[in-house]
């Protein structure tokens, strides 16, 4: 396995109208986030869901915030409860709330207020194929999708799934924010590769805030 402190690339990125990825934004928050991870992580594990078709998801995940996104034979859906414990899932950390409204801010879209975050986490080989993000009721706001361990591929895609995406090379503490005209954009992760992050060891998490309610 593979060593690499993957020292940080800070750049900024106009991907297209309406999205941006933001060098390192959240690279002076990462300890913070982390820790808030690991405990939201304690009262609603990470689990691998099932797609309406019957497959596993490579991705393992949690949410925190007023519901959860979850996938099973029966949809795709967000729900207030979680299915694996019965209670209501965690409520959303300072940290993350604070970060997704300066991230959103900073790429032209003011005072976005997430009222759910998607806590993915992948293990090498994991991966996430082109999609939409549809399942929100309030597609009006961005997406704020924050990096941290690992260093990933970011498909970016287009209108359709058939659209060739570009690649995007994301490191720890990298942002993207989409929304407006770029809104309903494929785009996805390809599968990771291995390697060990001082913070986050063989994995990578990715935070992915929304207005789904």
């Amino acid at each position: 396995m593979q060593t690499d402190l993957f020292a940080q690339e800070t750049r900024d990125v106009s991907l297209q109208d309406g999205a941006m990825l933001l060098g390192g934004f959240a690279a002076g928050d990462d300890h913070a986030l982390i820790t808030a991870i690991r405990a939201v992580a304690q009262d609603a594990p990470f689990r691998h869901l099932e797609t309406p078709g019957g497959r596993r998801m490579s991705v393992a995940m949690t949410n925190c915030g007023t519901a959860g996104w979850v996938s099973d034979r029966s949809g795709y859906r967000y729900d207030r409860i979680d299915p694996d414990s019965g209670r209501a899932w965690p409520a959303m950390p300072s940290a993350f709330r604070a970060l997704a409204a300066r991230a959103a801010a900073a790429a032209g879209y003011a005072d976005f207020a997430p009222d759910v975050c998607l806590i993915n986490r992948y293990a090498p080989g994991a991966r996430l194929t082109l999609h939409q993000d549809r399942d929100e009721a309030r597609t009006d706001a961005p997406i704020v999708s924050v990096s941290l361990g690992l260093p990933a591929i970011f498909l970016w895609g287009g209108d359709t799934r058939a659209h060739r995406p570009r690649r995007f090379r994301l490191v720890h503490g990298d942002v993207v924010v989409w929304g407006g005209p770029a809104r309903m954009i494929f785009h996805g992760v390809d599968a990771l590769d291995d390697g060990v992050h001082p913070l986050t060891g063989a994995v990578r998490y990715n935070l992915t805030f929304r207005r789904a309610l």
